[in-house]
């Protein structure tokens, strides 16, 4: 009966952690670019990495393009385990890499679920079946003139 509204709520909170990490990062790029270029990618992909946590968790939370973004966030969470916390001997790295492979399985139980609960996914594909059946319903029943 609540699945919609846990489904909703889940969403949220996957997105939270991007929006929040975003506007901070968007404050002070240099935590970003420092990270970055720690493992040889250059300054330069900082706003647009940025950007992608920002908008990418914005359009999560509101349910746009949802499955694509979900698989998009899980592949970015395990490359950022991967590449960010794989000193797996320091615990606090470890419990990083952890916690952004737990994500990522989030990320992918959103794909699977599709993620259209109160979402505008939903709300489109909605509007979309509503307007099948008024074209399926004008041609199931042609107008008849008399003559």
């Amino acid at each position: 009966m609540f699945s919609g509204l846990f489904a909703f709520v889940g969403r949220i909170m996957l997105a939270l952690i991007f929006i929040i990490s975003g506007a901070i990062k968007l404050g002070d790029p240099s935590t970003t670019v420092t990270a970055l270029t720690s493992v040889g990618f250059p300054a330069s992909l900082a706003l647009p990495s940025i950007l992608f946590e920002l908008v990418g968790g914005v359009m999560i939370a509101l349910g746009i393009f949802t499955r694509i973004m979900a698989l998009i966030f899980a592949a970015f969470c395990l490359l950022t385990a991967l590449l960010f916390h794989s000193e797996t001997a320091d615990t606090m790295q470890a419990a990083m890499a952890m916690k952004n492979i737990a994500i990522a399985g989030g990320f992918l139980c959103l794909f699977a679920y599709e993620g259209k609960s109160w979402s505008l996914d939903h709300y489109r594909a909605r509007k979309h079946r509503e307007a099948d059946a008024r074209v399926a319903a004008t041609n199931d029943h042609p107008a008849t003139g008399a003559g």
